[in-house]
């Protein structure tokens, strides 16, 4: 057996050990408030619906101690964990001493659980890894890194809840367009996807619950007005349009494309397949005079899901996925669940909430913009530090580094830290590349995890190329100072492959 079917069969018994649970028992289930948090919640929801099993949800920023020491008290025996726990996996069994969670993850593991680094030190011997699923006396724990699997690109966190459904009773076939959902949102398609995600999509595909198109790869076709999709597009990023209205409005009408659709401004979808061709050609021309490496990289799969309205925000998938978000940054996951699982009134409310969302990125953005020379700006050879302070909300601080990462303003390859204080007096931080590349040899969970190393009180998780932590307030100018000697060292022996351009 290869490293997949092995780790399916993890699954399988991990699904045994859930059938050994009484069914009087309420299961409580916690997941992580972004997108694929929030879409794996979905489907563990309706998975447990078929079992007639009740259930309760909390959506959390964090699974620290004092999250964990909480949810113990509380009178469930039952605990699922959807895309977090594995990175305090060793912390878990120790507090829900007597109880029974099941940890379905795909970030990095514990570097204290020794059941887990027992497997990695074998290389992911399949069989350690099958074994270590159930090792625990109080804790389930299901990740695809034990067994050598790209948790970063392969699979999400709402993937492995599927597959853990899908086992469970094949009825949660119906389930698999949230994974694909949960997955574009971990950002974890390109031009398609990789093994299990991809396997996961053909399940959306055969139940119909997805169609797949080839088609300009800009946000916000479906919704947006035709040229707002093109002065925001970043990625990818058009010459002398991006980051304009009245360029990109100027630039529609120099082609011969009518912005204007009657009184209403022209949608994407609105335009026909020769329009479309016009607007597909004149992009890369425009690409091609501007030298770009890449000029005909417009181009990708769309996503739209089956049972939407065209022109609802709902359609595209890519567009849920940031829906979703939202919601979970706005500490209005309950709209994301119940959007995805179909309840009018909270699709409607979960589009106001986006609104609002909105709102607070521009903020975050505008002062960013006026932070520039300041010091909370620190900058090193192939880093930024971001230091909003209060200034922003913290559940933002991912998505503002992740608008800077695509904006062409930082030379690719340059390593973004990105932090603002929380209500509970600690920091959140976010790191992310600049860039587009998916192919950097930068380990930001290594980076993270070196900067925190001697700090008290702090915790990290993520990937590659996404991580992040959370630490104690009274730690910030530590953590800063940490970070520059962290990344003064790492960073030269990490990009020594890189070929960077400036922009």
């Amino acid at each position: 057996m290869d490293s997949y079917t092995y780790f399916k069969e993890g699954l399988k018994r991990a699904v045994d050990e859930f059938r050994k649970l009484d069914k009087k028992e309420t299961i409580r289930i916690v997941s992580h408030l972004d997108c694929d948090g929030i879409s794996s919640s979905a489907i563990l929801i309706r998975a447990l619906q078929h079992e007639h099993r009740n259930y309760t949800v909390s959506i959390v920023q964090q699974l620290n101690e004092k999250a964990m020491r909480e949810l113990n008290a509380e009178n469930f025996k039952y605990f699922f964990f959807t895309d977090l726990g594995s990175s305090q996996v060793s912390l878990v069994e120790s507090i829900f001493k007597g109880k029974k969670v099941f940890v379905l993850d795909h970030h990095e593991l514990d570097p204290k659980d020794k059941i887990s680094q027992r497997v990695i030190s074998a290389k992911h011997d399949a069989e350690q890894a099958l074994k270590a699923i159930t090792a625990y006396e109080h804790v389930v724990h299901v990740n695809p890194v034990l067994f050598g699997v790209d948790g970063g690109r392969e699979i999400c966190g709402a993937g492995i809840t599927y597959l853990f459904a899908r086992i469970l009773n094949p009825v949660n076939k119906a389930s698999a367009h949230i994974a694909v959902i949960g997955a574009i949102g971990e950002v974890q398609e390109h031009n398609g996807f990789l093994s299990l995600n991809n396997e996961i999509l053909q399940d959306a595909l055969a139940t119909g619950t997805i169609t797949v198109k080839r088609g300009l790869r800009f946000f916000g076709m479906q919704t947006r007005p035709l040229h707002k999709v093109l002065e925001y597009s970043n990625d990818p990023y058009i010459p002398g349009v991006t980051g304009s209205e009245s360029s990109a409005i100027q630039w529609l009408h120099h082609i011969g494309i009518d912005p204007k659709n009657g009184k209403d401004w022209k949608r994407g979808m609105h335009l026909s397949e020769e329009d479309m061709a016009k607007l597909s050609s004149a992009i890369i021309l425009q690409r091609m005079q501007d030298n770009h490496e890449n000029p005909e990289d417009i181009f990708g799969n769309v996503y739209l899901l089956a049972h939407e309205k065209e022109g609802s925000p709902f359609k595209d998938a890519k567009e849920f996925a940031t829906l979703l978000n939202s919601c979970g940054r706005m500490q209005k996951a309950s709209l994301g669940i119940g959007a995805l699982l179909g309840e009018q009134k909270a699709k409607k409310a979960a589009l106001d909430n986006l609104a609002a969302y909105r709102k607070e990125l521009l903020k975050a953005l505008n002062w960013y913009k006026e932070a520039q020379g300041s010091r909370n700006l620190v900058k090193g050879n192939g880093y930024i530090i971001i230091n909003a302070q209060d200034n922003i909300l913290s559940t933002v601080t991912g998505t503002l580094a992740s608008i800077i990462a695509k904006s062409n303003e930082l030379r690719e390859g340059t390593v973004i830290v990105s932090m603002a204080r929380t209500q509970e007096q600690t920091i959140k931080i976010s790191t992310r590349i600049a860039g587009n590349k998916r192919d950097y040899p930068i380990d930001l969970s290594a980076i993270i995890s070196a900067i925190i190393a001697k700090i008290e009180g702090a915790s990290s998780g993520g990937h590659y190329q996404a991580a992040g932590a959370v630490i104690p307030c009274a730690q910030e100018t530590l953590f800063i100072a940490q970070a520059q000697d962290v990344l003064d060292t790492m960073l030269p022996a990490m990009v020594q492959k890189l070929s960077v351009r400036t922009t």
